[in-house]
């Protein structure tokens, strides 16, 4: 964990846009940057799990969505050309006022798809997260030889926090899965020709959803080259994305958790008539 940098967090296009920030945040706290290619947003799949072709658990056709049916049947742009019109439509949802400033407008979908394949893992590349990373350095407290996460860095996730509370899981996930076949054609290309990216989605989504929710600001202890690591070496053993949960702070977890339940439960067919604000939950939207 390093001393500058941090946002925060979603997945799928949903899960990781309420995810991602909070993986940079995560990712300039405990390491250096790494050598990546601009066309290659992650590593590729091992080869074994490239072969295996597991049945589908949360098809696509599943989700809660209200997509026009104009909108539904007119043809998707090419994936190495889809980033304007996909930061357009995303845009555009309710709720996402603020959102294309935070976003790379680089192989938006490519980098949206490695990260989440990437959140319940122990490690993610460094030029794969597509927002930008929030405002100020990171910070830390200290009492005598004690030191912690300091909670005013909690503050620098406003903005993104701000988009994740206001924007509509049953729009995003719509948005999602009208753009659906070019996330999986993305997938396919990560390494994964066999795999069905809605399941790594959940997946993701699961695995925030059980992170851990300390009362006070998580213990560091010093790494290499001036960086930090959690002093506890079963949270520095957890995935990127329950790593990522505790870095947010307790408030923003919780808000993260609730609207991931929403979007879990959009993209399942579970959600309510209206979108769950954060903060609360609804009967059927547990993770499982």
């Amino acid at each position: 964990m390093n001393r500058q940098g941090s946002p925060w967090s979603s997945v799928a296009a949903a899960a990781v846009l309420v995810a991602a920030a909070a993986v940079v945040a995560w990712w300039y706290f405990s390491h250096r940057p790494t050598a990546t290619t601009a066309n290659a947003p992650a590593a590729r799949a091992p080869a074994s799990a490239a072969s295996i072709a597991p049945a589908i658990r949360h098809p696509i056709s599943d989700a809660a969505t209200s997509v026009p049916a104009s909108a539904a049947t007119a043809p998707l742009p090419a994936l190495d050309g889809s980033d304007a019109a996909v930061i357009d439509a995303l845009s555009s949802l309710p709720g996402a006022a603020g959102l294309r400033d935070l976003l790379l407008a680089q192989s938006v979908i490519p980098h949206l798809v490695a990260t989440v394949d990437a959140l319940p893992r122990h490690s993610i590349g460094s030029s794969i997260v597509p927002l930008h990373t929030p405002p100020g350095a990171f910070a830390v407290a200290r009492t005598g030889d004690a030191v912690a996460i300091a909670p005013a860095n909690y503050a620098r996730y406003d903005a993104y926090m701000q988009v994740a509370d206001a924007i509509d899981a049953r729009a995003l996930v719509g948005w999602y899965a009208r753009w659906y076949p070019l996330f999986q054609q993305a997938y396919r290309d990560l390494g994964y020709p066999n795999g069905y990216f809605n399941d790594r989605v959940i997946a993701a989504i699961d695995d925030m959803l059980g992170a851990p929710e300390p009362a006070t600001p998580p213990a560091l202890a010093p790494a290499e080259h001036g960086l930090y690591a959690f002093a506890d070496p079963a949270w520095e053993s957890l995935s990127v994305g329950q790593k990522l949960m505790i870095r947010v702070g307790p408030r923003n977890e919780a808000r993260l958790k609730a609207k991931l339940r929403a979007i879990r439960a959009a993209l399942t067919g579970r959600l309510p008539a209206r979108d769950v604000p954060s903060g609360t939950s609804a009967a059927g939207d547990t993770a499982g």
